[in-house]
């Protein structure tokens, strides 16, 4: 059987003995193996040609979560609540998307993967939902919760890619950011909502596979739904 390679978009963090790593929690890594993809760690020191070659020898990418997007990306001010920022791995991610949206390379974004696909592609973000946008339910279910903790629905827009996959109407997620999509990005096409009208899932029209998705599905693989988006992705990589 064969397993096509995924680059993994990966974080700096620093071990109990201080020495600094490019890291990657398991969880992704197990959600892949299981849809027979075999992933391979991208580091954010990569310089721009090195990016190019490297995505010669992938057959998709994951733009997986982690710290925030540098502020200026996306808006004049910094903010308060804007943590964890690792301004090489933007841009690392940033070429990686350029490359990955004009090739035609399946690619699917979660977490902060979407909101770097949305920003990236010309959208901005709320820097902190519960400071910038009134009314808003919580949507940070962390540190103090099970990483599969089902935190609300999602309501799934019929006719769209992602609904193909798991099926319209509401499906039961976790929720592990601060942050959201403010103005959309021109090509993206939202395709999930939370009950508050935060956006959830989007999708890149006339793309073999151009995907993201707020929650995290690598930690719900219990649930066919979430084992079906990496299942996707995979037969998208093979074609």
């Amino acid at each position: 059987m064969a397993y096509p390679v995924i680059g993994v978009t990966t974080m700096r963090r620093k071990n109990e003995a201080g020495m600094q790593l490019s890291s990657l929690a398991e969880a992704y890594v197990e959600a892949l193996v299981q849809a027979h993809l075999c992933p391979v760690l991208i580091p954010n020191q990569l310089p721009e040609e090195a990016v190019k070659k490297l995505l010669t020898r992938l057959d998709g990418v994951v733009f997986t979560g982690g710290g925030d997007i540098k502020t200026s990306y996306y808006q004049e001010a910094d903010h308060p609540k804007v943590k964890a920022v690792e301004p090489d791995r933007d841009q690392v991610e940033l070429m990686l998307l350029e490359k990955v949206v004009n090739d035609g390379v399946p690619f699917l974004g979660i977490c902060r993967g979407l909101q770097l696909i949305n920003v990236g592609l010309g959208g901005t973000l709320f820097a902190d939902i519960a400071d910038q946008v009134p009314g808003a339910e919580k949507h940070d279910f962390y540190p103090n919760w099970e990483r599969d903790y089902l935190a609300h629905p999602v309501e799934v827009d019929p006719g769209t890619k992602l609904a193909g996959i798991i099926g319209a109407g509401q499906v039961e997620v976790n929720s592990l950011h601060h942050q959201a999509v403010d103005k959309l990005a021109p090509d993206l096409v939202v395709t999930a909502i939370a009950p508050d009208g935060i956006v959830e899932a989007l999708e890149l029209p006339d793309h073999p596979f151009g995907l993201a998705v707020q929650w995290h599905p690598e930690w719900l693989t219990a649930h066919s739904e979430m084992r079906a988006i990496f299942a996707a992705f995979a037969a998208a990589v093979e074609d």
